[in-house]
This record gives C-alpha cells, structure tokens and sequence, in this order.
C-alpha cells in the first residue's frame, strides 16, 4: 500500500514560501489568525494585493527577497 503525501501548505501573504506554522495551535493557513485578519479586513486585503502586484511587475521572485537588502 502506497501513502500519499499531502501537499506543502503554501502561506497565501508570503507567496511562494511555505506555511511556517508561525501562529502557535495552527495547523496551516486554513486557521491561521494573521491571514483570517488580513483576508477579512478590505483595506489589509487591498494592500496586500498592491504588494504582490507591485512585485511582479518589478519580476520579483520569492526566491529573489531573501538577497535583497
């Protein structure tokens, strides 16, 4: 019989990087508090977007922020 692997979750504010479990009792982004805030809050929300648009239009990577300074 053959296990299946679950997927890596994916942190949906960081994305690309993986969910770090950062928020203590959390099992992944499904019942992380910081993005149930952020996801539920119109202006976070927006802001957030803003970012990750203005990221791609400048081609950046995820792998790309952790060299820059």
């Amino acid at each position: 019989m053959t296990s299946k692997r679950r997927p890596d979750a994916r942190c949906p504010l960081r994305p690309g990087e993986p969910c770090t479990l950062c928020q203590l009792d959390v099992t992944g982004p499904q019942d992380c508090p910081l993005v149930y805030l952020v996801m539920n809050d119109d202006e976070l929300r927006a802001g957030l977007q803003e970012t990750l648009r203005r990221g791609r239009a400048d081609g950046d990577r995820p792998a790309d922020r952790s060299v820059r300074s």
